[in-house]
């Protein structure tokens, strides 16, 4: 009796682990997932005036790091025109309208601007 006891709970704690290596992974998937992998996959490949930090704007030259400090520092924007009502200087709006397609805008989230410090957000090469 107590082998088939144990061959039983061994069957249940199989079955289980089966369970836990091959249909639970999807379904913790979705609990895993956060908000700032969420924004990461809103904004694309585009940089979020909103959410992101002056590194962000290394790509595009010219606009790092000076116009890209005045862009993080006068957010939050409902647009991406927003931009333009800034204190900018001819070739500084010249640069902006040039990138101007590779922006976009959501709305601002603590997730993504963690300590309020979009201009030095700690990641050096």
């Amino acid at each position: 009796m107590k082998r088939l006891v144990a061959w039983l709970m061994s069957g249940v704690l199989l079955a289980g682990l089966l369970f836990t290596l091959l249909l639970a992974p999807e379904a913790r998937a979705e609990q895993l997932r956060n908000l700032a992998d969420d924004k990461i996959a809103e904004r694309g490949e585009k940089v979020d005036l909103n959410n992101s930090s002056v590194r962000r704007f290394q790509n595009f030259p010219g606009m790092y790091p000076t116009l890209a400090g005045k862009i993080v520092l006068g957010g939050p924007y409902n647009a991406v025109d927003d931009v333009l009502e800034l204190d900018l200087t001819d070739r500084q709006r010249e640069l902006f309208s040039k990138y101007k397609d590779n922006f976009t805008v959501t709305p601002a989230e603590i997730a993504l601007n963690e300590g309020d410090d979009r201009i030095n957000d700690g990641q050096y090469r």
